[in-house]
């Protein structure tokens, strides 16, 4: 008798929807973008005495570290 030969049969990945690909994307950049400037222009608006760049830097890093952990898996 023959012996019958196992052949591991790796199924295709699945391509992402065209939605996934393609706006995804574009929409996580657009809303990163805006929370950053947004952000970044609210913290020089009421810039107070003798915090100098800090404000604004603070602002910057932690609108930035937000963005990141919320998007960033996109």
């Amino acid at each position: 008798k023959e012996a019958m030969v196992d052949i591991d049969v790796k199924p295709k990945p699945l391509q992402p929807h065209w939605y996934e690909r393609y706006v995804q994307p574009c929409v996580a950049e657009l809303l990163g973008s805006a929370l950053f400037i947004f952000i970044g222009c609210l913290s020089v608006v009421e810039d107070a005495e003798g915090t100098g760049r800090l404000q604004p830097a603070l602002a910057h890093g932690l609108a930035l570290g937000l963005t990141i952990a919320i998007l960033g898996d996109i």
